[in-house]
């Protein structure tokens, strides 16, 4: 009994380093030992003791994760234009501002070219004729013997045409004298147009006839008077003693104002 006893306490003896050197050996190997796989591979109470280890520190909080999304990816085709739609309303006006400062003056600019001295704002002419006219020719020019108003010499008394040199709108009156038994038809003439007409048909007794109208005359424009003769005789009468005969104008209103 005693020697099983003895035996017994021996072997334990010597197993006992043994015993302590195998244990060091494989807390050696856990300490050493790194694992290679994701938290969702480690047991669910590993996983849940670290989560709560870590979020309870916040050193150690995790982070909160937002997506990212490609917008240009999700982007479509480019829609047609649509309607104009309806004007809103105007806004109010808004304060006037102050007032801005005074520019610097300007430089004195060029002297302009000098003025034509015959555009005056002045027309205005009366003439007369002495003679009496018979016509002898289909159309024949009436020409005139005195001159009562002639501004700046623009009626002609060699052509019987008064020339435009102020464009604007005139006045013109013709007055003559009608012959016994003879036809009385003349034309008042712009250029080469007939715009008016004075008639008077025979008869036994003369008397005294008159045509007047406006025109509208621009530079280099004519008025004249011309006789018209028909089948029958055409004439106008008057005396050396006497003026019957009579050719007017005037400016009324220039262009230019």
């Amino acid at each position: 009994m005693s020697a099983a006893l003895l035996l017994l306490l021996v072997s334990s003896v010597s197993a006992g380093p043994f015993l302590e050197k195998g244990s060091l050996r494989k807390e050696a190997q856990r300490i050493s030992c790194v694992r290679c796989c994701g938290p969702s591979e480690q047991p669910a109470s590993i996983v849940s003791s670290r989560y709560a280890r870590m979020s309870s520190d916040p050193v150690y909080s995790v982070p909160k994760v937002q997506p990212t999304i490609d917008i240009t990816i999700l982007k479509g085709e480019k829609g047609e234009v649509g309607e104009k739609g309806i004007a809103g309303r105007s806004g109010k006006d808004g304060k006037r501002g102050r007032h801005g400062y005074n520019g610097q003056k300007g430089q004195k600019g060029h002297v302009g070219p000098p003025g034509n001295s015959c555009k005056l704002h002045y027309a205005a002419f009366s003439v007369g004729r002495r003679k009496p006219l018979h016509s002898s020719d289909y159309f024949q020019h009436v020409t005139f013997d005195i001159e009562f108003v002639n501004l700046y010499q623009h009626f002609s008394m060699f052509t019987g045409k008064f020339f435009c040199y102020v464009p604007g709108v005139y006045f013109f009156n013709l007055n003559v004298h009608t012959w016994n038994f003879k036809e009385t038809y003349l034309h008042l003439m712009k250029n080469n147009k007939e715009e008016a007409i004075l008639y008077a048909q025979p008869s036994d007794r003369s008397i005294m006839q008159s045509q007047s109208l406006m025109l509208e005359l621009q530079e280099g424009d004519e008025v004249w008077v011309r006789m018209f003769k028909r089948e029958r005789e055409n004439g106008i009468y008057s005396e050396e003693s006497d003026v019957y005969i009579t050719f007017n104008g005037h400016l009324i209103k220039p262009a230019t104002e």
